[in-house]
């Protein structure tokens, strides 16, 4: 018997450092288990003897001294040799908590292999003699028990009983149970009660109550689980769904452990019940935050893109230029919101970010002044493309072409809306355009499209006085648009006024991207009904007008299109989806529509195009 190995159990997180115990404690010539977290180490507690418990200090979850008290509050292991390892450098009152809990030595990392071996050693020898003392108990206590077969029989269920009911208080949202398949009896402990809901003094476990309080078909797992149950492998362990009487459902973890008679009978099943709902919930915030960020950056990327087609130049160096300026107001608006995680950005922060380069060195060209005012992400989006376009445009033909030239830009709040008012003096003469450019149709579709605000440009002699009015506040979730729609600087024809003239519907909400989809129908052949950026246009459009095929974002302004789509397939008017999201987001009603992910290939939607429109 003194010769026979014994158990030394590592408990430590990190796979690393248990390989580097084990090769340690390698010439000690016992048997090494290895468990990376508390359950684990509960699990081969109860399955095998231990010398020694080497406890790594920092664990998620559960830590050391939470799994230390778990350990000492059950009778078997009340004088098990327990060892913390920590790579910090412990207070005395961590000191002082671990001998609490019947630590019996601390080793620092890092660990000096001769030192952590005397010590293992030294309680492994005392472990053999104090085995021997208990193997000549059992023996005796065998006899006995072969006398008072009933009585030894109480005994074990009590201790299992209270082994654990100390594992799930200790633990903490933690149930144990029991059930005594030879007289047909189930126990349940208050945290067992607690997690399914129902009362402890009232509540009775038999397999027909307990049956409705778990999902069916975690129920079924759980059968089968149990099943395959046998003396070899005796325990198991299975996810479910707890179903509270009051309507509740919490996930759980449940761990399972059988004992066998000596003719291989199962007499007896106890476990744990553990309540992981809020790690369920942090997993699945965690996935929506993953989903999230990979629409924002899509977006991102179809408007760099729709500002790439749309930008003109006559050289590259102008179109680089240009390009670094749209992008960097991008930039800019991007940094403020991420800054104040996507609650709002400041105005006059902004407008700092986009005149810094016209205050340099003590010029003031551009002055600015406005009350504190923070603008939601989409607004503040816009507004930085809208004074970027006029900052350029100032730069290249306006008063800031010219050293004696200034810009004043103030802003004000009213009922309902905000207003900037754009005031050029001093530079050379202008006149209206013959065309709109890029940059005053971006501000148009922006400002107009998106927001249901109003642009209004006014080309005076003196320098151009551009008007910004756009919905502020309680107004944002109930603005109107105006009914015109540019491309082009032109107002868009409706399909009504041309009944033979079938075009593509386009319902797309960010501005820059409809005008580059827009554009890109055109260079196709094909006339634009829209682009629409309400969701009830785009439903009157989807009713009455003439259409050939349909092109729609599936989130349009926080409401989703499907209602859209459901009247153009009743229509019988062929579609395909748009969105930043990935293609299984699509409700499976649509599963058949083709989708168009952002940034969108110019290839791709040409190709579509000829498939679905005849």
């Amino acid at each position: 018997m003194l010769d026979d190995k014994v158990n030394i159990l590592l408990v430590d997180d990190q796979p690393a450092k248990l390989l580097t115990y084990r090769t340690i404690l390698a010439d000690v010539g016992e048997n090494l288990l290895s468990a990376s977290n508390a359950t684990e180490a509960l699990e081969l507690l109860l399955k095998h003897d231990v010398a020694v418990v080497l406890i790594d200090v920092y664990m998620p979850d559960i830590d050391g001294f939470q799994l230390a008290a778990m350990i000492r509050n059950h009778p078997r292991f009340e004088k098990t040799a327990l060892i913390f390892i920590s790579a910090i450098l412990l207070t005395d009152v961590d000191r002082l908590r671990g001998y609490e809990m019947g630590a019996v030595d601390y080793v620092p990392v890092p660990v000096i292999p001769e030192v952590l071996r005397a010590k293992v050693k030294i309680f492994v020898e005392l472990f053999r003699k104090t085995r021997q003392l208990e193997q000549l108990n059992r023996e005796l206590e065998a006899r006995v028990a072969e006398r008072t077969a009933e009585l030894g029989s109480s005994t074990l269920q009590l201790r299992q009983s209270e082994r654990l009911r100390s594992l799930a208080l200790a633990a903490g949202q933690m149930g144990s149970w029991e059930w005594n398949l030879a007289r047909g009896s189930t126990v349940w402990d208050h945290g067992q009660c607690e997690i399914f809901g129902v009362d402890p003094h009232t509540f009775v476990p038999t397999l027909q109550t307990v049956q409705p309080l778990i999902n069916p078909e975690d129920f079924e797992l759980l059968v089968r689980a149990f099943r395959k149950v046998t003396k070899e492998a005796n325990t198991f362990q299975t996810e479910f769904r707890a179903l509270r009487p009051n309507g509740e459902v919490r996930w759980c973890t449940g761990t399972a452990a059988a004992s066998f008679d000596e003719h291989g009978r199962l007499i007896w099943l106890s476990g744990v019940t553990a309540d992981i709902t809020e790690r369920k919930r942090a997993e699945e915030r965690q996935i929506l935050l993953a989903e999230e960020v990979d629409h924002r950056a899509r977006n991102v990327v179809a408007v760099v893109q729709s500002i790439m087609r749309l930008t003109r130049a006559d050289n590259i160096d102008e179109y680089i230029g240009a390009l670094d300026g749209r992008i960097g107001a991008l930039s800019n608006a991007h940094r403020l919101l991420a800054g104040s995680r996507w609650e709002g950005a400041d105005l006059d922060r902004l407008v700092e970010e986009e005149f810094a380069p016209y205050r340099a060195a003590g010029n003031e060209q551009v002055l600015t002044r406005g009350p504190v005012v923070s603008l939601p992400p989409a607004t503040a989006q816009t507004i930085a493309l809208a004074l970027h376009e006029l900052a350029t445009n100032a730069a290249k033909y306006g008063a800031l072409s010219t050293k004696n030239g200034q810009v004043t830009l103030t802003w004000r709040t009213a009922p309902g809306k905000l207003e900037l008012d754009w005031a050029e003096s001093g530079g050379p003469q202008v006149s209206p355009p013959t065309r709109r450019g890029y940059g005053s149709r971006a501000i148009v579709a922006g400002i107009e499209r998106q927001l249901g605000g109003v642009v209004n440009f006014d080309w005076q002699a003196s320098g151009l006085r551009c008007t910004l009015s756009v919905p502020h506040e309680s107004n944002m979730d109930s603005r109107r648009v105006p009914e015109r729609h540019h491309i082009d600087g032109v107002a868009m024809q409706s399909a009504e006024t041309d009944s033979d003239d079938k075009r593509v519907l386009l319902v797309e909400d960010e501005p820059l991207v409809s005008m580059m989809l827009a554009d890109m129908l055109s260079s196709f052949g094909h006339k634009v009904d829209g682009p629409y950026s309400r969701f009830s246009d785009a439903m009157l459009a989807a009713k009455s007008n003439n259409l050939q095929a349909g092109i729609l974002d599936v989130n349009l302004g926080g409401e989703k299109t499907y209602a859209v789509a459901d009247i153009l397939t009743d229509r019988k008017i062929p579609f395909a989806f748009v969105t930043g999201y990935g293609p299984d987001a699509i409700v499976s009603t649509f599963a058949h529509a083709p989708v168009l992910q952002k940034p969108i290939e110019a290839a791709k939607l040409h190709a579509l195009l000829q498939q679905i429109v005849r």
